[in-house]
């Protein structure tokens, strides 16, 4: 974890009050102690790729909350497929076989 003022000394980019305003809007989650905010690293990523989609993608913040909201389903998307997988791994030989055969193809049409 790291705490508010040091997360701005390391991200010098980064503005205080851009990152109350993402904390109050609940962009950003960090954990409150006393009378700071500790920010976990999944937070610190958080605050990275808003930043990054900021300056890379010129997202203003009135569609950043959209933006972070499709991503977000993205990620979830992705975790529930790697389980998906995970869970196929663990068949028989003779499942995975079957559940490969039942895809359909992907890639361009021959």
């Amino acid at each position: 974890m790291i705490a508010l003022d040091e997360l701005l000394r390391q991200m010098k980019e980064l503005d205080r009050g851009d990152l109350v305003r993402w904390v109050e809007n609940r962009w950003v989650l960090p954990e409150r102690r006393d009378q700071t905010w500790l920010f976990h690293e999944v937070d610190v990523a958080r605050v990275e790729l808003i930043l990054e989609i900021r300056q890379e993608f010129a997202i203003d913040e009135e569609a950043l909350p959209l933006v972070l909201g499709l991503l977000d389903q993205v990620y979830e998307l992705r975790r529930q497929l790697r389980r998906v997988c995970d869970a196929l791994a663990a068949q028989p030989q003779e499942v995975q076989a079957a559940v490969k055969r039942a895809l359909p193809r992907t890639g361009p049409e021959r």
